[in-house]
């Protein structure tokens, strides 16, 4: 009677203890210092971001006293009361409807085209994969020689070419720096198909064949069903990418350029932040990408990743 007891007694504290540190405590040990390194470096500064957007505060010596009264929603106005800040969600909604699209769909391409490739195929890959390793300052000195008005580019295109030139054209800036941005990135996003498309089995292209399906019904009736998961992950990977654009509008059309047709939100925190000293306003501004990211992300999740 009394075993009988215990034995209820320690069913429910066992699954507490496996709902806390799961069946195999010891691989969460083994995770414990990324989840240290997550907490520190991503959820501890964006819960502090979301306080401070919420506050009046600004930078102040170290060890300084300062107040920082709550002021409610007073930084959020003032932030989307800036006509660049607007202007600035709209530029990286046409950058992510540009980049996104275009990265799924050339990256899926190619990766299928070198999971077929025999010789060199070692060296394709690696190939496509300098861009994205390469040093954006440097790959940014290329584009901008490719780019210029003199550049290659125009001499190839002639009267076809924009006047003015693509970075400092306020129609194409924004679309030349989507462009530069995946070519630069497709090597990643090629490298997850690649895995992925490891796991699709031959015996389905043997049975679509089989069939009568030739390369291209093959292509979206196997390939594309059998990475769809990869396909969310290029999905989230580059819409977070592309919303933290940064590097590339300030390298590029040196902070934004032409009229603020090149800049993005967290081009425009780091102005209203560290230039003009505004850290409320800036956070403001960065919780509102946040939210719009994860919405973002969720459709994709959602549409995309299908029941899964």
């Amino acid at each position: 009677m009394t075993a009988a007891v215990s034995d209820r007694t320690s069913k429910p504290m066992t699954t507490i203890w496996h709902r806390i540190f799961g069946r195999n405590p010891l691989g969460l040990l083994f995770s414990a210092p990324y989840l240290v390194f997550v907490i520190a470096i991503f959820a501890f500064p964006l819960l502090y971001s979301v306080w401070i957007s919420f506050h009046d505060f600004f930078f102040a010596a170290p060890g300084a006293k300062v107040a920082t009264p709550f002021v409610g929603l007073q930084n959020y106005i003032t932030a989307f009361s800036d006509p660049r800040v607007i202007q600035s969600f709209g530029n990286v909604g046409i950058f992510l409807l540009i980049n996104v699209p275009l990265t799924v769909v050339l990256s899926l391409v190619i990766a299928t085209a070198l999971n077929r490739v025999t010789h060199w195929r070692g060296f394709l890959r690696f190939a496509y994969y300098v861009p994205y390793l390469s040093a954006s300052v440097a790959v940014v000195a290329v584009w901008l020689f490719l780019f210029s008005g003199s550049g290659l580019v125009n001499q190839i295109l002639g009267p076809l070419a924009p006047n003015p030139s693509w970075l400092i054209n306020e129609g194409w800036a924004m679309p030349s720096i989507a462009l530069f941005v995946t070519w630069k990135q497709l090597g990643f996003y090629i490298l997850l198909y690649l895995a992925s498309l490891q796991s699709v089995p031959k015996e389905l292209y043997e049975s679509a064949s089989t069939d009568g399906a030739g390369p291209v019904r093959s292509f979206f009736t196997v390939t594309v069903p059998g990475v769809r998961q990869a396909t969310v992950l290029v999905l989230l990977v580059s819409t977070v990418t592309g919303a933290n654009l940064f590097t590339e509008p300030y390298l590029l059309t040196g902070g934004g350029g032409p009229n603020g047709s090149s800049s993005s939100p967290v081009l425009i925190m780091y102005q209203q932040g560290l230039q003009q000293g505004h850290p409320d306003v800036a956070a403001a501004i960065g919780v509102v990408l946040v939210i719009l990211v994860l919405i973002i992300a969720f459709l994709q999740n959602r549409f995309a990743g299908g029941r899964d």
